[in-house]
């Protein structure tokens, strides 16, 4: 394994456990400001590191048969996960009616269907358009502060947080090797802990900006916030994002550890781990002894769930369903 890859590996890894972490205090933002603001800290830069290491390793976009290849690793995974968990929600919330709606992506599953539409529009954008990086990054930011405007239809098929989270993807294809190791220089480094640092500060004074903003699946009159100024706003936040995303890289080694190798398995995880999520969430348990030792007790439990859902075991038996094949099962 080479160096860029043990680099890509860990930072997949720690992404992952961000994600599962994310979702595992949720329920308790609204009664602690540090899980609040940690809680907006972490989604102003994970979802768009995935998203732009996603599009880093989209390069293949012009090899016969990509489309097709799309729809093997992302649309029918999908369609097996979002039939899953819609039975799984039937009886773990005892819902009244069983219906399986494939425009409307259960939990997380919207990542699949949104990463199969950026691979879509970068096919268009490169391929289709032409478009150089001076006109399609552009572009495409455009369209992420445009499709705030839209009210009736944006979370159908993810079409929302397709539109305002392709500049990410599209950064990371355009992105070379030497641009992601260039911000491990020691003083990018030391300013990347202090940039975060400072946004989770910024964040515990504003209590009561909504985590909305972070998550664009909603317009801007969903959010409540003033149709003129916010475009201006999400502007601003791509430009946090950018920032922290940058920061976050800075700070991934590239060297291996005992997590390294649990980086390929990120998909897994992030498709099974809202069946733990969910049946935890319905089943709430009151964590609340300290503010820093519930901190502690749900990081180290995101912790635990991560590399689990990320071992040999866990994976083998999943992939019949993620990768459609069973080679892994084998190697057991």
């Amino acid at each position: 394994m080479s160096k860029r890859d043990y680099f890509f590996d860990n930072a997949k890894f720690i992404l992952i456990f961000l994600v599962v972490f994310g979702h595992a205090i949720q329920p308790y933002i609204a009664e602690d400001p540090l899980l609040l603001s940690l809680y907006k800290t972490i989604y102003f830069f994970h979802m768009p590191a995935f998203i732009l290491v996603a599009g880093y390793f989209a390069k293949g976009i012009h090899e016969k048969g990509h489309i097709r290849k799309l729809v093997k690793k992302l649309i029918i995974p999908y369609l097996i996960f979002q039939t899953i968990y819609t039975i799984y929600y039937y009886f773990l919330r005892n819902e009244q009616s069983l219906v399986v709606d494939p425009f409307n992506p259960q939990w997380s599953l919207w990542f699949l269907v949104s990463m199969f539409f950026w691979s879509l529009l970068l096919i268009l954008f490169v391929d289709v358009l032409k478009l150089s990086w001076k006109t399609a990054l552009p572009l495409s930011i455009a369209l992420g502060l445009l499709i705030g405007f839209v009210n009736d239809f944006s979370q159908i098929l993810s079409i929302s947080r397709t539109f305002v989270f392709f500049p990410f993807f599209l950064l990371g294809y355009y992105a070379k090797r030497n641009h992601i190791y260039a911000l491990k220089r020691k003083p990018f480094r030391l300013a990347a802990f202090f940039s975060l640092t400072v946004v989770l500060l910024f964040m515990m004074l504003l209590p009561n900006w909504s985590t909305q903003w972070l998550l664009g699946s909603h317009s801007y009159e969903n959010i409540g916030a003033a149709v003129e100024i916010s475009p201006f706003i999400r502007m601003t936040i791509y430009a946090i994002n950018v920032w922290l995303v940058a920061s976050f890289f800075s700070l991934v080694p590239d060297k291996k550890y005992f997590y390294t190798k649990w980086g390929k398995n990120t998909l897994y995880v992030y498709l099974l781990h809202g069946f733990i999520i969910q049946l935890f969430r319905e089943n709430l348990i009151d964590i609340v002894i300290h503010p820093y030792v519930s901190l502690v007790l749900i990081m180290a439990a995101s912790w635990v769930l991560t590399i689990i859902l990320s071992t040999n075991w866990i994976t083998a038996v999943a992939q019949p369903l993620i990768e459609l094949k069973a080679n892994r099962l084998k190697k057991l």
